[in-house]
């Protein structure tokens, strides 16, 4: 959209008060703004997966190994894969497969619920990003 003759009148009149300290100034403000969201919105990194099976913890695995896990549940067993930094549910004998369907989970606060067996995947670690329950 280009703007009308009033606004681009009005911009350049507003254009003629500035100074090269508050160009210098607004600069500055874009940057660090920039950079602040660029620090602060990268949210945590996950320390460990903790599995629960039955509403009990199953297990509490750190994310810095490869491995596979079988979490029973009342369906049958629910495979967990993890892997350095993520982990995901790669296979489950639920009907709809919610949590298979969720992929890796990377950050932490991360959560994949697989209701039908009664299992689920939480990545933890110092800060999490969001809350995935409240999100």
């Amino acid at each position: 959209m280009i703007p009308g003759p009033a606004l681009r009148g009005w911009l350049a009149a507003w254009a003629a008060h500035l100074k090269w300290g508050d160009v210098l100034v607004l600069a500055a403000a874009l940057a660090a703004c920039g950079l602040s969201a660029v620090a602060l919105w990268q949210g945590g990194r996950p320390d460990k997966a903790i599995i629960k099976a039955g509403g009990r913890v199953f297990a509490e695995v750190d994310l810095n190994a490869t491995r596979i896990l079988e979490v029973p549940g009342p369906l049958g067993a629910t495979r967990i894969e993890i892997q350095p930094g993520r982990a995901r549910v790669a296979a489950d004998p639920g009907p709809r497969q919610y949590c298979v369907r969720q992929g890796w989970l990377s950050s932490a606060g991360a959560v994949a619920i697989c209701a039908p067996n009664q299992v689920s995947l939480a990545l933890s670690g110092r800060t999490a990003d969001y809350d995935s329950i409240n999100y």
